[in-house]
């Protein structure tokens, strides 16, 4: 399982989000990203997120 922490990425948040798969775990991302923190993830954002997905 691949994971990411809301916090790893900078944002004063306890969500995180598990997937079986990096590009599972980015696309659940940018859309907590959007809704929650009003930010649209940019293709380099994703990289530089992807960067940060643990497991």
């Amino acid at each position: 399982m691949k994971t990411l922490k809301c916090s790893d990425v900078g944002f004063d948040c306890a969500a995180a989000v598990t997937a079986e798969t990096v590009e599972e775990v980015l696309a659940q991302a940018a859309v907590h990203a959007q809704e929650v923190h009003g930010v649209a993830v940019t293709a380099e954002m994703a990289e530089e997120i992807a960067a940060k997905i643990s497991g």
